[in-house]
């Protein structure tokens, strides 16, 4: 719909209906009314277009849209061990042969070089790692630089400025913030 008579008729809608609600469908009436023509575009997949009315539905789209993130980076050569829990709330650029294990969750700009495993249940925000690093099980990165061969956690946490060269080791337990 053009900008500025789409903005005119939502600021319209009423929401004079037994439900009380606003309906984005009306402005299909408005735009009948004001001689515009109005044409279907199908959805190519009714997932697509599908209604959220509760959270439940929400939770629902979400987990969809999860679910096909992660089978394009299976077919791009990622390996998941399970698809079903893995999210990815940002932008993912992976290297070559990426494991990722149960529970990950992967924020804002996330870039994983060549080889690199990630452990079960780990969170990673703002993160670039280098090849053949492995995150084991439960750390949590933040806004860190990670060189190759590194070896992080279980239970490690990267806080923001964190800067690790290449063949460290960061043990269980241990934090690192704003260091080199």
């Amino acid at each position: 719909a053009p900008t500025a008579l789409l903005a005119r008729w939502v600021a319209g809608l009423k929401a004079d209906n037994a439900q009380g609600e606003f309906y984005l469908t009306d402005i299909v009436a408005a735009a009948c009314a004001a001689g515009i023509p109005v044409v279907a575009d199908l959805a190519a997949d009714e997932r697509d277009v599908r209604g959220i009315n509760d959270r439940a539905q929400l939770a629902a789209v979400e987990r969809e849209l999860q679910l096909r993130q992660a089978q394009a980076f299976m077919a791009r050569g990622v390996t998941l061990a399970d698809p079903a829990r893995f999210d990815v709330r940002g932008t993912l650029n992976c290297g070559r042969d990426v494991r990722i294990d149960v529970g990950c969750v992967l924020e804002g700009d996330v870039t994983l070089g060549d080889d690199v495993t990630l452990g079960p249940y780990c969170v990673l925000r703002n993160v670039a790692t280098g090849a053949g690093t492995a995150i084991e099980a439960f750390s949590h990165l933040v806004d860190a630089q990670v060189g190759a061969h590194c070896r992080i956690g279980p239970y490690a946490r990267l806080r923001p400025g964190a800067a690790l060269a290449d063949d460290v080791h960061v043990g269980n337990f241990v934090e690192v913030k704003a260091a080199t």
